[in-house]
């Protein structure tokens, strides 16, 4: 039995709630159809909108401290790997060793520190400030229905002392209905109508001590940074000025063009023949000789050949000379370097007589609008389902913002390169990412 009766109290509330939500939805019909008129509060209207206005700078500032924090770890986690470095590569025997394991200790401190501090009289405050929003937001939602339940009510009642027809006892139950819901409307509007107000002039203190607590944290940090790298300075002056004296003198290999070759010349072969110059060769192309030897021309190895020959062959001679000048200044200019000229041309590689440039075909695979490709250097844990979730060595492809006015200082729009590949579905795989986290590489 009493399994049954909480089965109909159950029941009976489902129907009490289903049939308010009726009552409702028609008063909002007829007040849009002007058949109905609707209580308004000007006042209150200002109140909602600056809540709203305040939740939403209160939202952007939270994801920004939450983006700054990131930073801040991975220029902790950047630092320590830089010093982790000096402790390798600084040898034993170097004076100031155990100078630079303590800098690197207190470097590490430092960092942490300052991270810890941000969390928590930053970043902690910003959520319990935040917090408070959601209940007022559900009540104001509340108030909204509530006032619906008011009105409703008020007509119905109106509408029965307007009626031909009185009937004193429904006239007398709308009555008390209306004056129910009236006090439960003005109980909510009279706490909202003080409680708005209050927590939008509370914003400005709010701002001040976030930012004042944010700088002040950041001087202090600065201070103490300053002077690990003025110690970590001093210790690396010492370690200069005792291995001053043993530095290495680093020679430069001689190059072709030196004087030196250039000055050589091979001797003259011993049977007296004329000197030729070496061949050029090159690619894809046949250099013809400047000069070609005529019959008769060349020089007599006897003193018993006839004269007529090496007069032929003089006149031979200085006729090619006269032929090939500008050729042979040329020779004589570039016979100072030892080693030969060689002329090379470069050809764009091409397959079935097409020049293949590259970028077409990758564009034509990329999503629309592609603007170029970073990769992810630290992990990024979403914080918004708007968001990208980023491992270190994701490749992402970065699209524009498709309204500009959108677009936060520091973030960028794109789709995973893994996620365009599988899915080919932009809508489904594109969100927002931090710029600083990730490195450009196309």
């Amino acid at each position: 039995m009493a399994e049954l009766g909480s089965k109909g109290v159950t029941a009976g509330k489902i129907a009490i709630n289903v049939q308010k939500k009726l009552t409702r939805a028609q008063e909002k019909v007829l007040q849009k159809l002007g058949k109905a008129d609707e209580t308004k509060d000007e006042q209150f209207e200002q109140c909602v909108q600056n809540f709203n206005k305040q939740l939403s700078e209160g939202t952007r500032l939270q994801k920004d401290l939450r983006t700054y924090l990131a930073s801040v770890k991975a220029m902790h986690e950047a630092s320590k790997k830089l010093t982790e470095c000096l402790q390798e590569v600084y040898e034993p025997d170097w004076p100031g060793r155990d100078d630079t394991n303590k800098i690197a200790e207190n470097n590490d401190l430092l960092w942490t520190d300052f991270h810890q501090k941000l969390v928590d009289q930053a970043l902690l405050t910003m959520d319990t400030y935040l917090g408070q929003f959601p209940d007022i937001k559900s009540r104001i939602a509340k108030r909204g229905r509530k006032l619906v339940d008011y009105d409703s009510a008020r007509h119905h009642f109106e509408a029965l002392q307007t009626a031909k027809k009185k009937d004193e006892t429904k006239i007398a139950k709308a009555e008390e209905e209306l004056v129910k819901a009236q006090k439960v409307f003005e109980e909510m509007n009279v706490d909202l109508q003080e409680e708005l107000p209050s927590l939008w002039n509370s914003r400005v203190g709010f701002y001040v001590n976030t930012f004042q607590s944010i700088a002040g944290l950041e001087e202090n940090f600065h201070k103490e940074m300053s002077k690990l790298n003025q110690n970590l300075h001093d210790v690396l002056l010492g370690l200069d000025k005792q291995y001053s004296g043993n530095a290495f003198p680093v020679k430069a290999q001689p190059s072709d063009s030196t004087p030196a070759k250039a000055n050589k010349s091979p001797s003259p072969p011993p049977d007296g023949s004329p000197i030729t110059s070496p061949e050029t060769k090159t690619v894809n192309h046949d250099l013809e000789p400047s000069t070609l030897e005529a019959p008769g021309a060349s020089i007599p190895k006897s003193p018993s050949q006839p004269a007529e020959a090496a007069h032929a062959g003089a006149e031979a001679a200085g006729s090619e000379a006269a032929a090939g000048a500008e050729p042979s200044k040329t020779e004589t200019d570039s016979g100072s370097s030892s080693l030969p000229a060689v002329v090379v041309e470069t050809f764009p590689a091409t397959v079935n007589g097409t020049v293949e440039g590259g970028t077409s075909s990758e564009r034509a695979d990329m999503p629309p609008g592609f603007l170029f490709k970073v990769q992810a250097m630290h992990d990024y844990t979403a914080t918004d389902s708007d968001e990208l979730q980023l491992k270190a060595g994701d490749v992402v492809l970065v699209i524009p913002f498709e309204n500009p006015e959108e677009q936060d200082e520091g973030w960028l729009m794109g789709v995973k390169e893994s996620d365009w590949i599988q899915r080919k579905e932009l809508d489904q795989c594109r969100g927002v990412f931090p710029e600083n986290f990730t490195e450009r590489v196309q």
